[in-house]
């Protein structure tokens, strides 16, 4: 009952970044013209849609780093007093803190370089 349990948190943390992403999509959909011989071109800048993407792609990203911090607190947590299995948990927490520093600092550059780009453009 326990794993059956888990499974499913598991399974709702992974699919709750395919929610977010839908509504991204969705917003990002709404700059669509429709062409002859129903080619359809955006209005957006590519920027825009880059920006879009990175974001979208970091947040993913992101999601799964704090899977994995609470997989490592709930390992932690039920121990009951294990060294192995504590030591094999923060093991698994450092990795989780340290993917998600990895993360946040390439969505601080890519913010950067993209404003940096926009603005030598002069859009």
């Amino acid at each position: 009952m326990k794993k059956k349990i888990i499974s499913l948190f598991v399974l709702l943390l992974i699919l709750t970044p395919f929610v977010a992403l839908r509504a991204e999509l969705d917003e990002a959909a709404v700059g669509i013209t429709t062409v002859q011989d129903n080619i359809a071109l955006s209005d957006t800048e590519p920027t825009i849609v880059i920006t879009k993407v990175i974001n979208i792609a970091m947040l993913f990203l992101g999601i799964i780093a704090v899977v994995v911090i609470l997989i490592a607190g709930f390992k932690w947590m039920t121990a009951a007093g294990s060294d192995d299995k504590v030591s094999s948990a923060k093991k698994i927490l450092m990795s989780g803190v340290i993917g998600l520093a990895i993360v946040l600092a390439s969505w601080g550059i890519a913010s950067w370089v993209l404003k940096q780009l926009l603005q030598a453009s002069g859009n």
